[in-house]
């Protein structure tokens, strides 16, 4: 995900500090069931799509804007899914940060995917039963929406795998 301005204003302050930051997930299935993944470009992984929302958006908003702005596609989200506090990460500048992960399910409603940004190499459509090689992050949401349980929060006894 690029890295939004006010980050980087944060970061001529902080330093390579951790950052404490808030992040969205959006899973999204087409009406034949498939889910919409985008390969990375700062990986090369295939994964759901996701990023930081701008200060004073909300969750919602930012699966909106982000699903649109990395594959062209438009979305209603449904629901959450989960809510995770992930594990902080280093990245090779050497900035640190953890995200609060809120992750949705979303619905298409329309547009075509295909790359729209410089962030994605790829986007596609995969049926849930023949997925690309994808990170366990990626699976757990792509799994958690696909239920119709209640929304999964980390720490309360329970695997994240279903």
């Amino acid at each position: 995900m690029a890295t939004p301005d006010f980050i980087h204003d944060l970061r001529t302050s902080i330093g390579h500090q951790l950052l404490w930051l808030p992040g969205v997930s959006a899973v999204v299935f087409d009406d034949a069931g498939r889910v919409l993944l985008g390969k990375r470009a700062d990986t090369g992984g295939w994964s759901v799509i996701g990023g930081i929302p701008e200060p004073g958006e909300q969750p919602a908003e930012t699966a909106v804007r982000e699903v649109y702005e990395e594959t062209a596609v438009r979305v209603v989200p449904e629901r959450v899914v989960l809510v995770e506090a992930m594990a902080p990460v280093r990245y090779p500048n050497g900035d640190r940060c953890q995200f609060m992960d809120v992750t949705l399910r979303c619905r298409a409603t329309g547009g075509t995917a295909r790359v729209n940004d410089d962030e994605s190499l790829d986007v596609g459509w995969f049926a849930v039963d023949d997925l690309p090689a994808v990170h366990d992050y990626a699976l757990t949401r792509i799994e958690r929406a696909l239920q119709d349980g209640p929304t999964w929060f980390r720490g309360m006894g329970e695997d994240p795998r279903p």
